[in-house]
């Protein structure tokens, strides 16, 4: 009987593990998802665990209304949260177009799911409290709790995104929270009501969570396609990002965290009014720095120039360099850059990276996602640009991309005004680029920029080094009292949330 006793209170405790592993992978795939889908990862983040313990405590509160079959009441509610955190990926990405007012849904199931884990507790506390000491049980189910708390936030971002993605990695821990509640089920037999019913919800539960899994690679293709509106050709999780290239008939589009990156039919636009200006009016070009860029368009545009000797290119994310050197077809469109023996691929954190290097550059090209959240915005910031300041020389030319002039002038400016507390001359110019409208750079140097063209190449598709042209801005592109981009303010994410918000 002891040892029965003793098996029976290592199960309950070891259901906590699970539902308190189960619980945060949850909340995590929420955080994970929304700023995915909405980005600002921080306020999202911030948002969903503020809502998640609130509603732990609003389970708990409920907990001390249920008096009567606790055992029961529990395995039930272990389906319900394995059905709920389950499924949260699969609904949420098939509603995100089709729903006017999302965020609440994606509240709801954080709500939901938390409000589930939060009444688990108290219930097994109270099954637990005839059979354990008080002080052995509290510490019990909270060490338990914590436990698997740790698991859930190490196994998260170091293997579950990474091996089973967003949409797999709730489904399967639907699976185990389920699992629990079916071996419940059948062990706990003789002191359950109605056990017959509870082994056929949860072996109906598990079933349809396991057909979801088994599908989930169609099923997430299909809803990215009807985000998208195109016809996926790749798509992939990094460590990093999700990577989705579309195709409609031959424009091919990447997109990174749902946000457009580039559109086959009119990057030729962007690249050359990103690399033409300062490498034509660059005193030497023997050594390029690219950060960022990591689909070769970039290092396309800067080897059409035959003085220069080597280009080093830094992008954090090897997934996405590797499929821009080996996919036939984006090898055609970078024109195989990253096979040129001039090109060195660094994949790095590029703020680390400037930290530690010691090298000098005479051309800097910046080719950095918009800052739509923290990571980002550490990027643009004032630290960063010192940082810059120690690999250039008194006559490097810089010049790095800065969002829309139109769209988010208040980010866009401030860009340029952090850039130019470190470099003394600054030439904001910008752009129209079909797929994106006007799109904006900031060219910078210790040296004062005067329009000299050094070197010219003929046949461009675009740039007809008409510089000054691209640096009119009329007055609905202007904008003025702004603060300088810092690490301890990142006021530049708050800006470009502010006003890319209104577009969207």
């Amino acid at each position: 009987m002891d040892k029965k006793r003793i098996s029976f209170e290592l199960l309950l405790l070891f259901s906590v593990f699970v539902i308190a592993t189960c619980g945060l992978i949850y909340e995590l795939v929420a955080g994970a998802l929304a700023s995915y889908l909405l980005g600002d990862s921080v306020k999202q983040f911030s948002f969903i665990i503020g809502v998640y313990l609130f509603s732990m405590g609003v389970g708990s509160y409920l907990a001390k209304f249920i008096h009567k079959d606790l055992l029961n009441k529990f395995v039930e509610i272990e389906i319900l949260v394995g059905v709920i955190g389950g499924i949260s990926s699969v609904v949420l990405f098939f509603l995100f177009n089709t729903v006017h007012h999302f965020e609440p849904v994606l509240y709801l199931f954080v709500f939901l799911t938390g409000c589930l884990v939060g009444l688990e507790i108290p219930l097994l506390m109270n099954i637990l409290k005839d059979k354990v000491a008080f002080k052995d049980l509290v510490s019990n189910v909270f060490a338990f709790d914590y436990i698997g708390a740790l698991l859930a936030s190490i196994l998260f971002p170091l293997v579950l995104i990474p091996s089973l993605g967003i949409i797999r990695t709730p489904l399967f821990f639907g699976l185990i929270n389920i699992s629990i509640a079916i071996f419940l089920s059948f062990y706990l037999e003789r002191e359950l009501k109605h056990p017959i019913t509870l082994k056929i919800k949860s072996i109906f539960a598990f079933l349809s969570l396991l057909i979801l899994f088994i599908f989930s690679d169609r099923l997430l293709a299909f809803s990215e396609e009807k985000m998208y509106g195109e016809n996926i050709i790749y798509a992939n999780n990094s460590p990093y990002q999700r990577i989705v290239l579309t195709r409609n008939n031959q424009d091919f589009r990447l997109y990174l965290n749902n946000n457009l990156q580039f559109s086959s039919a009119d990057e030729y636009r962007y690249h050359e009014a990103l690399v033409h200006p300062a490498m034509s009016m660059a005193k030497n070009i023997s050594n390029v720095l690219v950060l960022g860029g990591g689909d070769g368009f970039a290092v396309r545009e800067i080897l059409k120039y035959k003085d220069v000797k080597h280009i080093t290119l830094v992008d954090l994310d090897g997934e996405m360099t590797n499929f821009f050197r080996d996919n036939e077809t984006m090898k055609r469109l970078n024109l195989n850059s990253f096979s040129s023996p001039k090109v060195e691929v660094i994949n790095k954190d590029a703020y680390i990276w400037v930290k530690e290097n010691k090298k000098k550059y005479d051309v800097i090209i910046i080719d950095f996602p918009d800052p739509s959240n923290y990571s980002l915005g550490k990027l643009y910031s004032l630290q960063f640009y010192k940082e810059l300041e120690k690999i250039t020389t008194n006559d490097t030319k810089i010049v790095v991309q800065t969002t829309s002039p139109y769209f988010a002038p208040k980010s866009f400016w401030c860009i340029d005004k952090t850039i130019n507390q470190i470099f003394p001359f600054t030439t904001a110019y910008h752009s129209y680029v079909p797929s994106f409208g006007e799109w904006g750079f900031c060219l910078a140097s210790f040296q004062p920029i005067d329009n000299e063209v050094v070197r010219k190449l003929p046949n461009l598709k675009f740039y007809d080094y008409n510089f000054k042209q691209m640096s009119y801005f009329s007055k609905d592109m202007k904008a003025d009292n702004l603060e300088v981009n810092r690490l301890d303010n990142q006021i530049l994410v708050r800006y470009f949330d502010e006003e890319w918000g209104k577009v969207q």
